[in-house]
């Protein structure tokens, strides 16, 4: 019998990094995701989404964005897990304006928003005191006739949907960019 050599593909390192992310690896995922493209393993949207969720979960969004584009610059196709994990990025990272435009570019890419890319948005506007715009995505949110879960409702119990949305909080998010801290 003889030894056959075996070689990881690209679902071998998506686990790998899925199992980094799920550990709290996020560097040693990226050090993965990074042998992935050197060997030409044909990465594809689910290798980089678990490596932007890794990022995420390690609260590092710089480098969650970094892997966004390299995604797009791959010509891969962006999916709504990619975006839900690169606005939870950049809300953990208080970057609000980031993650209203990366709401933006979700419907520009004709995606649907979940009940995941709202709540992460308007948790984003939350922590840094955008409650206007947390507002407005709340809004939108029963426009969608999405429901409500408890992370979305926790700061605006009273809120009235009748007198919120609007998709005009993505052009308060295209000024200059700013992070809480700003």
């Amino acid at each position: 019998m003889s030894e056959t050599e075996l070689r990881p593909d690209v679902i071998t390192y998506s686990a790998a990094v899925s199992a980094c992310e799920k550990g709290g690896q996020w560097e040693q995922a990226l050090h993965i995701l990074s042998e992935s493209l050197e060997v030409k393993s044909s990465p594809n949207t689910l290798l980089y989404s678990a490596g932007i969720s890794a990022c995420e979960k390690g609260g590092r969004w710089q480098p969650a964005l970094g892997l966004l584009d390299e995604l797009l610059q791959a010509k891969l196709e962006a999916d709504v897990v990619t975006y839900n994990a690169a606005i939870s990025a950049c809300e953990k990272g208080r970057q609000w304006q980031r993650a209203l435009l990366l709401f933006e570019e979700l419907r520009e890419a004709r995606l649907e928003a979940s009940l995941i890319s709202y709540s992460a948005g308007i948790s984003a506007c939350e922590k840094c005191g955008r409650w206007r715009l947390a507002l407005l995505l709340l809004g939108e949110l029963w426009e969608e006739r999405l429901t409500p879960n408890t992370i979305s409702l926790a700061r605006y119990p009273g809120a009235d949907p009748s007198l919120l949305g609007s998709s005009m909080f993505a052009s308060a998010a295209r000024g200059q960019v700013e992070s809480c801290s700003d």
